[in-house]
Protein backbone atom coordinates (compact mmCIF):
# COMPACT_ATOMS: atom_id res chain seq x y z
CA UNK A 1 0.00 0.00 0.00
CA UNK A 2 1.52 3.61 -1.08
CA UNK A 3 1.97 5.65 2.23
CA UNK A 4 -0.19 9.02 2.03
CA UNK A 5 1.68 11.95 3.76
CA UNK A 6 -0.44 14.57 5.86
CA UNK A 7 0.69 17.55 7.54
CA UNK A 8 -0.93 17.68 11.15
CA UNK A 9 -0.38 20.41 13.91
CA UNK A 10 1.36 17.93 16.39
CA UNK A 11 4.22 15.53 15.60
CA UNK A 12 3.28 12.53 17.76
CA UNK A 13 -0.67 12.83 17.20
CA UNK A 14 -0.11 13.32 13.55
CA UNK A 15 2.33 10.13 13.07
CA UNK A 16 -0.29 8.05 15.01
CA UNK A 17 -3.25 9.08 13.18
CA UNK A 18 -1.07 8.86 9.85
CA UNK A 19 0.16 5.31 10.88
CA UNK A 20 -3.44 4.19 11.91
CA UNK A 21 -4.97 5.47 8.02
CA UNK A 22 -1.98 3.91 6.78
CA UNK A 23 -3.25 0.34 8.30
CA UNK A 24 -6.85 1.04 7.75
CA UNK A 25 -8.46 2.91 9.92
CA UNK A 26 -10.20 6.09 9.20
CA UNK A 27 -8.51 8.14 12.11
CA UNK A 28 -8.22 11.90 12.91
CA UNK A 29 -5.54 13.57 14.18
CA UNK A 30 -8.25 15.31 17.05
CA UNK A 31 -9.21 11.39 17.41
CA UNK A 32 -5.53 10.19 18.31
CA UNK A 33 -5.15 13.26 20.71
CA UNK A 34 -8.19 12.98 22.72
CA UNK A 35 -8.99 9.09 22.74
CA UNK A 36 -5.55 9.17 24.08
CA UNK A 37 -6.13 11.10 26.98
CA UNK A 38 -3.13 13.28 26.23
CA UNK A 39 -4.40 16.65 26.90
CA UNK A 40 -2.72 17.90 30.28
CA UNK A 41 -0.99 20.35 31.89
CA UNK A 42 2.37 19.57 34.05
CA UNK A 43 4.92 22.30 35.38
CA UNK A 44 8.00 20.11 36.15
CA UNK A 45 10.65 22.29 37.94
CA UNK A 46 12.80 18.98 39.17
CA UNK A 47 13.16 18.23 35.41
CA UNK A 48 15.65 20.71 33.51
CA UNK A 49 16.05 22.46 29.58
CA UNK A 50 18.29 24.00 29.36
CA UNK A 51 18.69 24.84 32.76
CA UNK A 52 15.29 25.91 32.42
CA UNK A 53 12.03 23.66 34.16
CA UNK A 54 10.16 21.40 31.54
CA UNK A 55 6.46 22.89 31.26
CA UNK A 56 4.28 20.53 29.25
CA UNK A 57 0.73 21.01 27.94
CA UNK A 58 0.44 17.01 27.27
CA UNK A 59 1.38 13.87 28.53
CA UNK A 60 5.10 12.72 28.50
CA UNK A 61 6.27 11.30 25.28
CA UNK A 62 4.73 7.73 23.65
CA UNK A 63 1.42 8.60 25.55
CA UNK A 64 -0.75 9.32 22.74
CA UNK A 65 0.75 6.18 21.09
CA UNK A 66 0.57 4.16 23.91
CA UNK A 67 -2.66 5.60 24.68
CA UNK A 68 -4.31 4.38 21.93
CA UNK A 69 -3.61 0.66 22.33
CA UNK A 70 -6.06 -0.28 24.14
CA UNK A 71 -8.98 1.26 22.79
CA UNK A 72 -8.04 -0.16 19.33
CA UNK A 73 -7.06 -3.67 20.68
CA UNK A 74 -3.87 -2.72 19.01
CA UNK A 75 -0.06 -3.99 19.42
CA UNK A 76 2.71 -2.03 18.62
CA UNK A 77 6.39 -3.09 19.08
CA UNK A 78 8.83 -0.65 20.70
CA UNK A 79 12.34 -0.69 20.07
CA UNK A 80 15.90 1.09 21.96
CA UNK A 81 19.43 0.36 20.69
CA UNK A 82 22.76 0.42 22.21
CA UNK A 83 24.06 1.59 18.91
CA UNK A 84 23.60 3.60 16.05
CA UNK A 85 24.98 0.94 14.16
CA UNK A 86 22.22 -1.26 15.63
CA UNK A 87 19.71 1.06 14.69
CA UNK A 88 20.13 1.78 11.58
CA UNK A 89 20.31 -1.96 10.29
CA UNK A 90 17.07 -2.73 12.19
CA UNK A 91 15.50 0.23 10.44
CA UNK A 92 16.73 -0.85 7.10
CA UNK A 93 15.57 -4.33 7.39
CA UNK A 94 12.30 -3.42 8.70
CA UNK A 95 11.60 -0.82 5.61
CA UNK A 96 12.91 -3.33 3.17
CA UNK A 97 10.10 -5.69 4.49
CA UNK A 98 7.44 -3.06 3.47
CA UNK A 99 7.22 -1.89 6.96
CA UNK A 100 6.11 2.19 7.90
CA UNK A 101 8.49 2.83 10.95
CA UNK A 102 7.90 5.40 13.57
CA UNK A 103 10.72 7.30 15.09
CA UNK A 104 11.86 9.92 18.47
CA UNK A 105 14.50 11.94 17.75
CA UNK A 106 16.09 15.35 18.17
CA UNK A 107 15.14 18.74 16.34
CA UNK A 108 18.18 20.12 16.40
CA UNK A 109 20.10 17.33 13.96
CA UNK A 110 17.27 17.17 11.58
CA UNK A 111 18.91 19.38 8.27
CA UNK A 112 15.45 19.83 6.84
CA UNK A 113 14.11 22.23 9.79
CA UNK A 114 15.11 25.93 9.39
CA UNK A 115 18.04 27.10 11.67
CA UNK A 116 15.75 28.70 14.05
CA UNK A 117 13.90 26.25 14.57
CA UNK A 118 16.33 23.72 15.46
CA UNK A 119 16.94 23.19 19.14
CA UNK A 120 17.54 20.70 21.65
CA UNK A 121 14.42 18.81 21.95
CA UNK A 122 14.56 14.84 21.90
CA UNK A 123 11.08 13.80 21.78
CA UNK A 124 10.69 14.73 18.01
CA UNK A 125 8.31 11.92 16.13
CA UNK A 126 8.59 11.39 12.64
CA UNK A 127 7.61 8.36 9.94
CA UNK A 128 10.39 6.78 7.79
CA UNK A 129 8.59 5.11 4.73
CA UNK A 130 11.32 4.36 2.58
CA UNK A 131 15.13 4.63 1.43
CA UNK A 132 16.93 6.00 -1.76
CA UNK A 133 20.63 5.59 -2.02
CA UNK A 134 21.88 7.36 1.49
CA UNK A 135 18.25 9.21 1.80
CA UNK A 136 15.60 7.88 4.35
CA UNK A 137 11.91 9.18 2.97
CA UNK A 138 10.56 10.59 5.61
CA UNK A 139 6.70 11.87 6.37
CA UNK A 140 7.45 14.26 9.04
CA UNK A 141 3.94 15.78 10.18
CA UNK A 142 4.74 19.23 11.19
CA UNK A 143 5.80 19.86 7.45
CA UNK A 144 3.41 20.01 4.47
CA UNK A 145 5.32 17.56 2.18
CA UNK A 146 7.59 14.53 2.93
CA UNK A 147 11.09 15.21 3.41
CA UNK A 148 14.54 13.75 2.54
CA UNK A 149 16.98 13.23 5.21
CA UNK A 150 20.58 11.65 4.83
CA UNK A 151 21.28 8.32 6.80
CA UNK A 152 24.40 10.15 8.89
CA UNK A 153 21.90 13.06 10.15
CA UNK A 154 19.01 10.73 10.63
CA UNK A 155 21.30 8.85 13.29
CA UNK A 156 22.65 11.69 14.84
CA UNK A 157 19.02 12.78 15.70
CA UNK A 158 17.84 9.26 16.75
CA UNK A 159 20.51 9.17 19.34
CA UNK A 160 21.05 12.64 20.85
CA UNK A 161 22.19 12.69 24.45
CA UNK A 162 20.60 14.28 27.19
CA UNK A 163 16.58 14.67 28.87
CA UNK A 164 14.46 12.49 26.78
CA UNK A 165 17.61 10.73 24.80
CA UNK A 166 15.66 8.82 22.36
CA UNK A 167 17.84 5.85 22.21
CA UNK A 168 17.31 5.01 18.60
CA UNK A 169 13.31 4.32 19.99
CA UNK A 170 11.74 3.02 16.69
CA UNK A 171 7.71 1.59 17.14
CA UNK A 172 5.57 0.08 14.45
CA UNK A 173 2.18 -1.73 14.66
CA UNK A 174 1.98 -5.49 14.82
CA UNK A 175 -1.60 -5.94 15.29
CA UNK A 176 -4.59 -3.48 15.19
CA UNK A 177 -7.52 -5.56 15.95
CA UNK A 178 -10.37 -2.66 16.17
CA UNK A 179 -10.72 0.14 12.81
CA UNK A 180 -13.24 1.67 14.35
CA UNK A 181 -13.58 4.30 17.36
CA UNK A 182 -16.77 2.95 20.13
CA UNK A 183 -18.72 5.57 22.17
CA UNK A 184 -17.14 3.53 25.11
CA UNK A 185 -13.75 4.28 24.80
CA UNK A 186 -14.54 8.10 23.82
CA UNK A 187 -16.17 8.55 26.78
CA UNK A 188 -13.70 6.86 29.20
CA UNK A 189 -11.21 8.91 27.55
CA UNK A 190 -12.96 12.72 28.32
CA UNK A 191 -13.16 11.35 32.18
CA UNK A 192 -9.76 10.20 32.08
CA UNK A 193 -8.54 14.08 30.87
CA UNK A 194 -10.75 15.51 33.44
CA UNK A 195 -9.11 13.46 36.24
CA UNK A 196 -6.00 14.67 34.97
CA UNK A 197 -6.57 18.65 34.40
CA UNK A 198 -8.66 18.48 37.82
CA UNK A 199 -5.79 16.14 40.05
CA UNK A 200 -4.84 17.45 43.17
CA UNK A 201 -1.91 17.76 42.45
CA UNK A 202 0.34 21.33 42.72
CA UNK A 203 2.35 20.87 39.83
CA UNK A 204 -0.39 19.22 37.71
CA UNK A 205 -3.44 20.47 35.63
CA UNK A 206 -4.94 23.66 36.67
CA UNK A 207 -3.26 23.75 40.29
CA UNK A 208 -0.04 23.23 38.08
CA UNK A 209 -0.83 26.45 35.81
CA UNK A 210 -1.64 28.29 39.30
CA UNK A 211 2.04 27.08 40.34
CA UNK A 212 3.69 28.63 37.45
CA UNK A 213 2.11 32.11 38.27
CA UNK A 214 2.91 32.18 41.71
CA UNK A 215 6.80 31.18 40.50
CA UNK A 216 6.25 33.96 37.61
CA UNK A 217 4.73 36.85 39.95
CA UNK A 218 8.34 36.36 41.89
CA UNK A 219 10.26 37.36 38.90
CA UNK A 220 12.36 40.46 39.08
CA UNK A 221 10.87 42.55 36.26
CA UNK A 222 14.96 44.43 35.22
CA UNK A 223 16.59 40.38 36.15
CA UNK A 224 17.63 39.36 32.68
CA UNK A 225 17.04 35.88 33.64
CA UNK A 226 13.42 36.76 34.11
CA UNK A 227 13.40 37.11 30.24
CA UNK A 228 14.88 33.84 29.73
CA UNK A 229 12.30 32.15 31.67
CA UNK A 230 9.52 34.23 30.42
CA UNK A 231 11.07 33.16 26.77
CA UNK A 232 11.12 29.54 28.01
CA UNK A 233 7.69 29.55 28.74
CA UNK A 234 6.53 30.77 25.35
CA UNK A 235 8.52 28.07 23.69
CA UNK A 236 7.62 25.69 25.49
CA UNK A 237 4.32 26.66 24.89
CA UNK A 238 4.45 27.34 21.39
CA UNK A 239 7.16 25.84 20.09
CA UNK A 240 7.99 22.50 21.47
CA UNK A 241 5.07 19.99 20.83
CA UNK A 242 2.23 22.89 19.42
CA UNK A 243 1.65 23.60 23.20
CA UNK A 244 -0.77 25.59 25.36
CA UNK A 245 -3.14 26.71 22.68
CA UNK A 246 -2.81 24.05 19.72
CA UNK A 247 -3.63 21.40 22.16
CA UNK A 248 -6.73 22.95 23.10
CA UNK A 249 -7.21 23.70 19.34
CA UNK A 250 -6.89 19.97 18.80
CA UNK A 251 -8.91 18.69 21.51
CA UNK A 252 -11.56 21.13 20.26
CA UNK A 253 -12.03 18.90 17.08
CA UNK A 254 -11.98 16.07 19.76
CA UNK A 255 -14.85 17.52 21.17
CA UNK A 256 -16.75 17.94 18.07
CA UNK A 257 -16.39 14.50 16.80
CA UNK A 258 -17.02 13.10 19.84
CA UNK A 259 -20.56 15.34 20.25
CA UNK A 260 -21.61 13.09 17.09
CA UNK A 261 -20.23 9.74 17.95
CA UNK A 262 -22.14 10.05 21.64
CA UNK A 263 -25.02 12.05 20.16
CA UNK A 264 -23.93 14.67 22.87
CA UNK A 265 -24.77 18.07 21.45
CA UNK A 266 -23.25 19.55 24.60
CA UNK A 267 -20.17 18.84 23.57
CA UNK A 268 -20.05 21.10 20.95
CA UNK A 269 -20.98 23.51 22.60
CA UNK A 270 -17.67 22.57 25.62
CA UNK A 271 -15.72 22.47 22.07
CA UNK A 272 -16.43 26.44 21.00
CA UNK A 273 -15.73 27.05 24.73
CA UNK A 274 -12.35 25.44 24.35
CA UNK A 275 -11.43 27.12 21.45
CA UNK A 276 -11.94 30.44 23.08
CA UNK A 277 -9.97 28.98 25.97
CA UNK A 278 -6.96 28.62 23.06
CA UNK A 279 -7.19 32.00 22.15
CA UNK A 280 -6.91 32.65 25.93
CA UNK A 281 -3.26 30.87 25.61
CA UNK A 282 -2.27 32.85 22.44
CA UNK A 283 -3.14 35.89 24.11
CA UNK A 284 -0.85 34.57 27.11
CA UNK A 285 1.92 34.12 24.26
CA UNK A 286 2.04 37.09 22.23
CA UNK A 287 2.02 39.27 25.49
CA UNK A 288 5.10 37.14 27.01
CA UNK A 289 6.99 37.31 23.52
CA UNK A 290 6.02 41.02 23.16
CA UNK A 291 8.13 41.44 26.84
CA UNK A 292 10.84 39.60 25.47
CA UNK A 293 11.95 40.78 22.37
CA UNK A 294 11.31 44.52 24.21
CA UNK A 295 7.68 45.86 22.69
CA UNK A 296 6.24 45.79 25.76
CA UNK A 297 7.89 46.64 29.43
CA UNK A 298 9.09 43.22 31.26
CA UNK A 299 5.82 42.79 33.87
CA UNK A 300 5.69 38.83 34.60
CA UNK A 301 3.13 39.64 37.64
CA UNK A 302 0.63 40.98 34.77
CA UNK A 303 1.98 37.73 33.01
CA UNK A 304 1.09 35.69 36.27
CA UNK A 305 -2.37 37.27 36.30
CA UNK A 306 -3.47 36.06 32.84
CA UNK A 307 -2.29 32.34 33.87
CA UNK A 308 -4.26 32.57 36.21
CA UNK A 309 -7.23 33.49 34.50
CA UNK A 310 -6.29 30.78 31.99
CA UNK A 311 -6.23 28.52 34.92
CA UNK A 312 -9.77 29.48 36.16
CA UNK A 313 -11.47 29.09 33.49
CA UNK A 314 -10.11 25.55 32.92
CA UNK A 315 -10.90 24.75 35.77
CA UNK A 316 -14.51 25.62 35.15
CA UNK A 317 -14.33 24.04 31.70
CA UNK A 318 -13.08 20.42 32.83
CA UNK A 319 -15.83 20.69 35.55
CA UNK A 320 -18.29 21.22 33.18
CA UNK A 321 -17.31 18.51 31.08
CA UNK A 322 -17.19 15.90 33.83
CA UNK A 323 -20.93 16.86 34.35
CA UNK A 324 -21.61 16.18 30.23
CA UNK A 325 -20.42 12.57 30.21
CA UNK A 326 -21.27 11.70 33.82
Amino acid sequence: MKFEHQQAAHCESGVISNLMRHHGVPMTESMALGLSSALSFAYLPFIKLSGLPLISYRMPPKAIIKGLLAPMAARFRFETFRSAEAGAQRLDALLAGGQIVGLQTSVYWLPYFPPNMRFHFNAHNLLVYGKEGDDYLISDPVFEEPVRCASADLSRARFAKGVLAPKGLMYYPQAIERKTVDAASVTKAIRKTVRTMLAPIPIVGVRGMRTLARRMQKLPPSDPRSVDFIGHVVRMQEEIGTGGAGFRFIYAGFLQEAAQLLDKPQLQQMSERLIAIGDGWRAFALKAARMVKGREPVDPAALAGKLREQAQQEETFFRDLRAVVA
